[in-house]
């Protein structure tokens, strides 16, 4: 049957609507698509926009704070832009950044006279006066550098720590001592903060007082006032031995037969033991469990002899001290207690477990005996001086104390007229 002309036209109008409906619907399936696309591309780039300025911002953070903590004097040396006119350390940031943080470290040159005594500067203060607090002193103390050799020739010193309530009535005999020994010592004063009395210009005690707080006997504030006299003389970086005193205290030898027995030995002196007495374990804070035990505790002597190693963890530590501080209060008496049982925490291994400073307990008492005139003759210090053994350096010797106390400043007299013959000291 022939298809009529109406259907054909028909047929063709149903094609071709068919097809501008197609074309309707890719047409606004791509605009879909387009539309899609453009949020996508457009998060895509705010994102990383985003990402850009955040790394912006932290590097400008870091770089600030590395400028400020790492290369900034302030904070190697806190409140360091008070007292610099007093005490010119400001190369020390960057010889501090050069031995330990950088993998290609180098030294200021030697070269200058500038540079040179910058760095004398530093490796001994000229002035021992700051404004450091004692928490700010003992950090800057603790700090040790990573270079193995030293930059300079280092000769290793004594540091002579003098724990004085005020003048020194031994004085004299102490020049004598140090007469002629320049660049082997180091002296340290700590004394009562209101005794200001300097003295003469000529002494080797001229200008050798460090800032010092109040000291009460048998109370915490002694051990205070030895870790702030350590933390001083550790800022001075030829300071090998470490040797605490008092104004009663005298030499029982020459400077260099001291010298060579603290240089040359390969332990401290510090008083270490267990005493099973009241006096001793009977101290004991049972509150001070974990951190210390009965069998760590230990009795000793006040007056210690320590190398520089040990000396640094002394203050360094924040772990022992603030128990004793807390828990050893009398009749626990912290000066007794405290060095005596950290050095048995820490080195025991390195101490030889005696003082090298002579007293006198035989008469009993809460403290030693003390010496006046009348006691001083050449038989009663030589009694002192070779009237005992012990070991040293895994041998035996006759030599166990270098010095002795208490002396009365009315001894001061006796002592310079026997000192050249019997101690050999220069006349």
């Amino acid at each position: 049957m022939p298809i009529s002309h109406s259907y054909i036209k028909a047929h063709k109008e149903m094609k071709q609507c068919r097809f501008t409906l197609f074309v309707k619907e890719l047409s606004i399936r791509i605009r879909r698509e387009v539309r899609e696309g453009s949020f996508q591309i457009t998060t895509t780039i705010f994102f990383c926009l985003s990402v850009a300025f955040f790394v912006v911002i932290l590097g400008m953070f870091i770089n600030d704070h590395v400028r400020k903590f790492i290369v900034s004097e302030e904070f190697y040396l806190p409140q360091l832009t008070k007292f610099s006119q007093l005490s010119p350390w400001s190369p020390y940031s960057q010889f501090l950044c050069n031995t330990s943080l950088f993998s290609s470290p180098t030294l200021p040159p030697l070269n200058s006279s500038t540079s040179s005594r910058a760095l004398r500067d530093l490796i001994a203060p000229k002035e021992l006066w700051h404004s450091m607090n004692d928490k700010e002193l003992m950090w800057r103390a603790s700090m040790v550098p990573h270079f193995v050799d030293y930059p300079y020739d280092r000769i290793p010193k004594v540091a002579f720590m003098f724990l004085s309530r005020g003048r020194l009535p031994l004085a004299s005999l102490w020049e004598k001592f140090f007469k002629g020994h320049a660049g082997l010592y180091s002296i340290y004063l700590h004394t009562s903060p209101e005794f200001n009395t300097e003295m003469p210009e000529s002494s080797v005690f001229y200008k050798r007082r460090i800032p010092s707080k109040p000291v009460d006997w048998g109370k915490a504030t002694m051990v205070d006032a030895e870790r702030r006299l350590l933390a001083n003389a550790l800022l001075d970086f030829s300071n090998e031995r470490f040797v605490l005193l008092s104004e009663t205290c005298i030499p029982l030898f020459n400077f260099t037969t001291i010298y060579k027995y603290l240089i040359n030995s390969n332990h401290s002196f510090v008083s270490s033991f267990d005493d099973p007495r009241h006096i001793g374990r009977g101290r004991y804070n049972k509150r001070m469990f974990p951190t210390v035990t009965l069998p760590d505790w230990r009795k000793g002597s006040q007056w210690f002899e320590v190398y520089r190693k040990l000396a640094i963890e002394i203050v360094s530590d924040v772990t022992y001290y603030p128990i004793f501080q807390e828990h050893c209060r009398p009749p626990c008496y912290m000066d007794e207690h405290y060095l005596a049982t950290l050095v048995n925490k820490l080195r025991p291994d390195l101490n030889s477990n005696r003082s090298i400073t002579w007293v006198d307990w035989s008469r009993g008492g809460s403290h030693p005996t003390k010496f006046v005139r009348k006691d001083v003759a050449e038989a009663f210090l030589n009694q002192a001086r070779h009237g005992f053994n012990c070991s040293y350096n895994s041998g035996l010797s006759s030599i166990c104390f270098l010095f002795a106390r208490k002396f009365h400043p009315s001894t001061l007299e006796p002592l310079l007229r026997i000192a050249p013959s019997l101690l050999g000291f220069d006349p």
